[in-house]
Order: structure tokens, then C-alpha cells, then sequence
């Protein structure tokens, strides 16, 4: 999950942090992540600013 600026997964989730809560939250936000070509073109910056500010 560091890869992706993610450090701790249980201080992201809200509610309960039962197991099962945690993975659906996990998959859910993995699922949602766009690739960094795409953040680029809608924020009209080049990809190495995405990364790099």
C-alpha cells in the first residue's frame, strides 16, 4: 500500500475496523485509484508533476 501513498490502512478506514470492513474498504479504494497519466491530463500538468509536485 506505500506505493500508492497509503501508510496505514486502519487509520484511513472509518467505522468499524472489523477485518472483513477493512478489506471491503481496502478493495473498494484500490478500485477507485486512477493512473497517474489520467490525474495529469485532468489537472493539465505533465505526468512528472504528479509525482514530484
Amino acid at each position: 500500500m506505500r506505493a500508492v501513498g497509503v501508510k496505514d490502512v486502519l487509520a484511513k478506514s472509518k467505522g468499524s475496523s472489523n477485518p472483513h470492513n477493512v478489506v471491503k474498504a481496502t478493495i473498494d479504494a484500490l478500485m477507485q485509484l486512477r493512473d497517474p497519466k489520467e490525474v495529469a491530463e485532468l489537472r493539465g500538468i505533465s505526468v512528472n508533476k504528479v509525482f514530484h509536485g
